[in-house]
């Protein structure tokens, strides 16, 4: 399986090669060469399997057992998940009025982000061992990525961590899970700007590939293939869950509802689709529309400013896996998606050809929803059924029930759920209800706390590279020092 950028202007690369990499040289985004084709007999039998066993077939697909033999594939998997509360990893629940929503938060830090990243952080060690490497990963988050960046690699030895997170723009939770972990390889800063504004450092430490290089840089945002590659069995299990029969002919579509930020989850639909599975995606974002926006009426372009909202980690103006989906769609037309990435980066504004945007509307349906709605959305799932959404779940089952009062027949829907309640206090408490805290979220008021601030009139990106250059030094010291 080879890896080429949606781009087309860098040399194709393994999956070890995609793995370590953030963006390609050309500033694209990495997507296997050519996508699996599944037919209704491989569906058949991955219908019966447990969530870990679809990631690792499809593992097993793009990564190929010439890399990592398939036995130790499977004990990598098995080893990432081996720290969820839940047996199964992840969790269906079916409520009222035909509303499934399913339940990605059972890991560490109480969000979905968990999955992809256990398993990124396996497949690293794994590569970083046979080849005695060292990588400082950087990490810009919106809130869940970066705590569960932190738990997926906390003192590995050869794993280095910086995470930049938006002063005051996460939940108070959010943040603590990131600054109580005083491992000496996790390294915080609290930038005083929004997440679309920290990425800016990042974007351009990144740009420059002799330094990239030179320090062994990755990243482990949504920009890194191996994320979404796990994202990929969200969409197989929520379609195995809940299709009525796999014997139709031919197969029954499901409604997948996707709340997104960055678009990762929606990228990974996306593939799921060309694979052969039979989803319509619904793409759920908040008041931050321009993923809705485009969709509906092909108009890629930023609003002037970052909207706060109830669901704090959607809070994204770049959505940058949306080039995925353009690249996907358009044919796997690179200078397509090469002219359309210019010039979105140049002016901010990009209306999508006509011929993509009827790709792209008929494979994905949208809605933005309101803070109004989230707090409604949380309030009727309550009175339903004594179940506690988390504001980005609500933002997902909001688009349910307004399918549900229109009376519409649909197909079987499933609702994914980024996160759990836990971590959003101020939106249970905004929604008027009630919130049984887990005791391991409430112990992180007492933890001591570490985190450097990155200060408005601060050369942010100096002080990430200066950053980077005394980790690499640390390293190498160390490294010389071990013995032979």
């Amino acid at each position: 399986m080879w890896y080429v950028s949606t781009r087309g202007m860098a040399p194709r690369i393994d999956f070890e090669g995609v793995l370590f990499s953030g963006y390609a040289p050309d500033g694209g985004l990495y997507m296997p060469e050519e996508l699996p084709q599944l037919g209704r007999e491989t569906l058949h039998e991955w219908s019966t399997l447990s969530y870990p066993s679809l990631v690792k077939e499809l593992c097993n697909l793009f990564i190929g057992p010439e890399l990592i033999p398939r036995d130790d594939l499977n004990d990598l998997i098995d080893r990432a998940f081996s720290r969820f509360r839940c047996r199964e990893v992840v969790h269906l629940s079916r409520l009222r009025n035909g509303l499934n929503v399913l339940e990605l938060w059972h890991g560490v830090t109480y969000a979905f982000k968990d999955l992809s990243l256990c398993c990124t952080a396996q497949l690293l060690q794994y590569f970083l061992e046979k080849r005695k490497r060292h990588i400082t990963v950087v990490v810009g988050t919106s809130g869940d990525t970066g705590s569960a960046a932190i738990e997926s690699v906390q003192g590995a030895k050869n794993v280095d961590i910086i995470v930049l997170l938006p002063k005051g723009h996460c939940t108070k939770i959010q943040e603590l899970q990131m600054t109580t972990v005083l491992r000496e390889n996790v390294h915080v800063f609290g930038v005083e700007g929004n997440s679309d504004e920290l990425d800016e450092p990042i974007k351009t430490v990144f740009a420059d590939v002799a330094f990239v290089k030179k320090h062994n840089l990755m990243s482990l945002n949504s920009i890194n293939w191996s994320r979404v590659l796990v994202q990929i069995a969200h969409h197989f299990f929520a379609y195995f869950q809940c299709a009525p029969s796999l014997d139709m002919h031919p197969l029954p579509p499901v409604e997948v509802v996707v709340p997104t930020g960055a678009a990762g989850n929606l990228a990974a639909g996306c593939i799921a689709q060309k694979m052969g599975l039979p989803i319509h995606l619904v793409v759920a974002v908040n008041s931050n529309d321009i993923i809705h926006r485009t969709i509906q009426w092909g108009d890629f372009s930023l609003s002037e400013v970052v909207k706060p909202t109830l669901a704090s980690a959607m809070d994204i103006q770049v959505p940058y896996n949306m080039e995925r989906i353009f690249w996907l769609l358009s044919g796997s037309d690179s200078q397509v998606t090469r002219a359309l990435m210019e010039q979105f980066e140049g002016t901010k504004s990009v209306r999508l050809p006509k011929e993509l945007h009827s790709e792209l509307s008929e494979a994905v349906t949208s809605q933005s929803v309101s803070d109004e709605a989230i707090i409604q959305t949380m309030g009727r799932c309550w009175q339903e059924n004594q179940y506690l959404l988390c504001p980005h779940s609500a933002v997902a089952v909001s688009c349910h029930y307004q399918q549900v009062d229109r009376q519409q027949p649909s197909p079987p829907r499933c609702c994914l759920a980024p996160a759990s309640a836990a971590k959003f206090p101020e939106a249970v408490q905004a929604a008027r209800l009630t919130l049984d805290t887990p005791a391991e979220i409430l112990a992180l008021e007492h933890k001591e706390a570490r985190c450097t601030p990155m200060r408005k009139g601060d050369d942010w990106t100096q002080m990430l590279r200066d950053t980077i250059e005394h980790l690499s030094q640390q390293w190498q010291g160390r490294f010389l020092n071990l013995p032979s």
